[in-house]
């Protein structure tokens, strides 16, 4: 793997206060996507994902359950590494803030904090978010209650939930010194943020002047004690933003960790909600930058999903309250995994707040994985083994120079998939994909094998229209591996091609002309059953 260019790619570590929903699963879905391409491209991945244990929020979800704070969050995990498996996430780390590892990290980040002088000690007398784990000044409470009608009532300016009023002894990074490092950071780094909108409300934000944070508490105990003073536990986000380099071996000693340190940080990716983009975007370059680490390339933000009203047609927003809340499981009991895969990594802008809903679930579902490139599958397998007798048909020489529409569409296709696929455009890469399918779809209509077929004289040209089929197919299923990967290892292996869906080299394999004739195919069972319309 040394000779590899390392990608590095990480979820946010997600809160064990609930069980996880389809927002933690989209999320999780976008890095395992670009994981699985890079992977196919030729890099040595890693793909970290975990679950964020400390916090006044995590202690209280478990006295609410009548547990203590550890023993809920042990509760917790199968939880999500059960349904992380249920739908193909290929993460290679699950990192637990609870783990020795962390802890060792944590305290190891104290003292370099110590040591640079952007630590200090006072007290924090002020607003406190307990849902939202954040800190929030006397005027920013202030505007937010006065822009939303709720003047002297403090609530959250983020969930609008009640604030509290905190007064204790903390220790207080110094971020309102880098308010100037981060504006020319951002200056020198325009695709730091992505989508590039969102780098515009960083920037914002910043610009609008910097406070000194509170990064530790003293009024409960479920933290990371600071090594040089143990009445103090670490500020949750002090803690957990710090997995990412803790995952690479940053606050270990040996010489493997040092190792892993200096080949995979900084991250190319961190893939967030937007909700925690300052967090991200702000206070975690200004914490590398404190100490003297890297900082990671990108940091996306993907928006929040929303439910369309099917009576309305407006987006609202998912609660249990409402009724309108979608469980990954009802995702997955009408589409199956791969349906469910393909319809949130293809169907939704990534870096926006995007509207679902099963009616559209079903359209695009039917649309593109049933009627195309299921139907595709199984028409040009089925032909192929009716026709030339349970094989694929045998090649003569050059048949991969001839000139067909398939081909002329799947010339540099590679290239026009990974151009997408590099910056997330899942949607984008998944037209360039479809745009093959569909002509594919259409070349049978239009060449009318099961015609020329009764033709014996046509023999060759009924063989050239299979072929070019097949190698559409073969193409197609390699570049739709990253979204369905149990489908294009099937695909293939009906095609008796499985030992190319392991594949490092994605540019090579889906140059055209490498099928394998004579070789044994298969139709199998349709791979996307056509769903009967229902509504929910």
């Amino acid at each position: 793997m040394a000779d590899k260019p390392s990608f590095y790619i990480t979820t946010p570590i997600y809160y064990v206060n609930a069980a996880p929903h389809l927002g933690t699963a989209y999320c999780t879905m976008l890095c395992d996507v670009q994981a699985r391409y890079r992977r196919a491209a030729g890099y040595d991945v890693k793909f970290l994902t975990g679950m964020d244990e400390h916090g006044q929020k995590v202690e209280e979800a478990g006295a609410s359950h009548g547990m203590k704070p550890q023993e809920w969050c042990d509760s917790q995990e199968p939880l999500f590494k059960d349904l992380w498996k249920q739908i193909e996430i290929s993460n290679d780390d699950f990192i637990r803030t609870t783990q020795q590892r962390q802890y060792k990290a944590v305290q190891y980040l104290w003292e370099r904090m110590k040591e640079s002088g952007y630590l200090y000690k006072g007290s924090y007398d002020g607003w406190y978010c307990v849902p939202e784990e954040t800190y929030f000044t006397e005027n920013q409470v202030r505007k937010s209650d006065e822009a939303n009608e709720t003047v002297g009532q403090h609530l959250c300016p983020d969930c609008g939930r009640p604030l509290e009023r905190v007064q204790e002894e903390s220790y207080f990074f110094k971020l309102s010194a880098f308010q100037d490092k981060l504006l020319k950071f951002y200056d020198e780094h325009p695709d730091f943020v992505q989508p590039a909108f969102r780098m515009n409300e960083v920037r914002s934000f910043v610009e609008g002047g910097l406070q000194d944070l509170s990064v530790s508490r003293t009024s409960f105990d479920w933290g990371i004690p600071v090594p040089f003073d143990g009445k103090h536990v670490t500020y949750v986000w002090f803690d957990a933003l710090l997995n990412y380099m803790t995952a690479v071996g940053y606050g270990d000693d040996s010489d493997e960790a040092k190792a892993e340190l200096a080949r995979r940080w900084p991250a190319q990716y961190h893939v967030v909600g937007k909700d925690i983009i300052r967090f991200h975007c702000v206070i975690w370059p200004a914490m590398l930058m404190a100490i003297g680490e890297a900082l990671p390339s990108h940091v996306f933000a993907h928006g929040f999903l929303t439910v369309r009203n099917s009576e309305t047609g407006k987006a609202e927003k998912m609660s249990k309250s409402r009724g309108n809340a979608i469980a990954p499981q009802d995702v997955i009991d009408l589409l199956g995994v791969e349906g469910y895969r393909y319809y949130f990594m293809t169907d939704v802008t990534h870096g926006e707040d995007s509207a679902i809903s099963f009616e559209r679930m079903e359209q695009v579902y039917n649309a593109d994985l049933a009627n195309s490139w299921g139907n595709l599958v199984s028409r040009a397998l089925n032909m192929s083994a009716k026709y030339f007798d349970g094989k694929t048909p045998e090649l003569d020489e050059g048949w991969e120079q001839r000139d067909n529409p398939l081909r002329a569409i799947a010339l540099g296709i590679e290239g026009r998939y990974a151009k997408c696929m590099d910056s997330l455009d899942y949607v984008g890469a998944k037209d360039v994909v479809m745009e093959l399918v569909h002509a594919a779809n259409h070349y049978i209509e239009d060449s009318a094998p099961w015609a020329v077929a009764k033709d014996p004289a046509r023999a060759g040209e009924l063989r050239d229209i299979i072929v070019n089929l097949l190698e559409s197919i073969r193409i197609c299923a390699h570049l739709l591996a990253p979204i369905m990967p149990e489908t294009s290892v099937e695909v293939l292996r009906r095609m008796s091609l499985e030992e190319e869906a392991a594949t490092d080299d994605l540019a090579g394999v889906c140059e055209w002309g490498q099928l394998k004739g004579g070789v044994d195919v298969t139709k199998g069972e349709a791979l996307f059953p056509r769903l009967a319309s229902q509504k929910k």
